[in-house]
């Protein structure tokens, strides 16, 4: 059976499992739904049409679904996914999407959003990612799985970050991030790759050290860089993680990429 205490707010037509947990002063909007085991621990907001996966925990002055932060939003029936097993911080705000967006802002699995964070409108969050204090996504931002964000970074709208990428903290990134690699800086720049995190997600020394490989062939070697992501895609076919990497640069994107203090003109 629910537990609701008598100072929550819930609107008829809100969709509660049985299980779900709702703490005091929290607020469930008419076209919410909460899965198996979400916890709402006190001060929660969450409006709109927005669905929280099972055993998600929302810690007080949380705010999920919203409108977006967007002056061409009319009031478009949009929604908020988040998926199972987040930890969202407390005071993280998360809104809806935009028509021109897809109408949909989305949230992976297993995240932590730690206090602070904002997840802007028709974001695409993957699996498995950590947000520090006062992360920010604009709109649109597309975050693969493992990600990790630094407290106090700033993504740009419609930026792609690759999967098991690294932002370091006080980071402003304008373009888009690599998958395996790592930025830093006011303006972010390319440093390498993520070799502490690809060690403790189970990549074996071998494929790190093609990843390596690949990687310099790539950003700090001579010539075009066009010249360069043909060598490394003919010359390492067969791998998947580096192929990854090389269809993510070639990929469609508003954005050019982070790239070392060296511009190559990607």
């Amino acid at each position: 059976m629910a537990q609701i205490h008598a100072t929550a707010i819930v609107e008829a037509g809100a969709r509660l499992a049985d299980d779900v947990t709702i703490g005091p002063y929290c607020c469930i909007g008419p076209d919410v739904t909460l899965e198996a085991g979400v916890v709402l621990q006190s001060h929660v907001v969450v409006t709109g049409r927005t669905r929280v996966g099972a055993r998600t925990r929302a810690f007080p002055f949380v705010s999920l679904g919203q409108v977006p932060q967007d002056l061409k939003y009319k009031g478009e029936p949009s929604r908020l996914e988040i998926g199972e097993d987040n930890v969202i911080r407390e005071g993280v705000t998360m809104n809806i999407g935009t028509e021109g967006g897809g109408m949909l802002t989305k949230v992976g699995d297993r995240g932590l959003f730690m206090t602070g964070v904002h997840i802007g409108h028709d974001c695409q969050v993957g699996n498995d990612v950590v947000f520090a204090n006062n992360g920010t996504l604009g709109g649109h931002v597309v975050v693969g799985d493992f990600v990790i964000l630094g407290g106090l970074s700033a993504v740009h709208q419609f930026c792609r970050l690759g999967r098991h990428a690294f932002v370091g903290g006080l980071t402003g990134v304008e373009r888009d991030v690599i998958p395996y690699g790592m930025v830093m800086g006011d303006r972010a720049r390319l440093t390498g790759l993520n070799l502490r995190g690809l060690q403790r997600n189970g990549f074996s020394i071998d494929a790190i050290r093609t990843l390596r490989q690949a990687y310099g062939e790539l950003f700090n070697a001579a010539g075009p860089f066009a010249d360069r992501v043909a060598l490394v895609a003919d010359r390492y076919a067969g791998d998947a993680a580096v192929m990854e990497l090389i269809d993510f640069i070639r990929s469609d994107s508003s954005r050019r990429l982070v790239q070392p203090d060296t511009d190559h003109g990607a």
